[in-house]
């Protein structure tokens, strides 16, 4: 494997190629491996199984110690994939309290934040291709050039 990310690079069995594909990811990359499932709800609706993570969506921790537990979230570190969830604390042995990073596969969305005109249009825009194949009408069989020409003429007969 290349010392720099690969594009090109499909997959492998090995964890330490793993690690390092996604550690040398540049960051629009990173940004789309940011991403979690969607709620029940929420893949009707969007025809979309999962969608990056954004400050302000409401999510639920699936795994880990924290496990039931819903929030917001506050703060997204696309750099080191990962991000912090309000409310959602650790206590240190002096008292303070120290947010918990989760890592966003271990989380699922439950609202989203449609703040952002992008973000509503990619949601919109990524659905309508399913709602396109169930509305679309059967094409008509395609036929030699000669005949269209001869069908566009008995057209213009037809309107005069």
């Amino acid at each position: 494997m290349k010392k720099d990310y690969s594009s090109k690079w499909k997959a492998s069995k090995q964890p330490r190629k793993q690690r390092k594909l996604r550690a040398n990811a540049p960051l629009h990359v990173k940004h789309k491996m940011m991403s979690s499932n969607l709620n029940k709800e929420l893949r009707k609706k969007y025809d979309k199984r999962n969608f990056p993570i954004k400050k302000g969506d409401s999510i639920l921790i699936m795994r880990g110690s924290f496990k039931g537990k819903k929030g917001k979230i506050n703060v997204v570190d696309t750099s080191k994939m990962r991000l912090t969830i309000d409310g959602i604390y650790r206590t240190k042995k002096d008292g303070t309290k120290v947010n918990v990073w989760f890592v966003p596969s271990n989380l699922q969305i439950q609202e989203l934040n449609l703040e952002d005109k992008k973000r509503r249009e990619s949601l919109e825009r990524k659905a309508t291709p399913m709602k396109k194949k169930e509305l679309k009408v059967k094409a008509l069989p395609k036929s030699d050039d000669k005949d269209n020409k001869n069908s566009e003429k008995k057209i213009k007969e037809e309107k005069k």
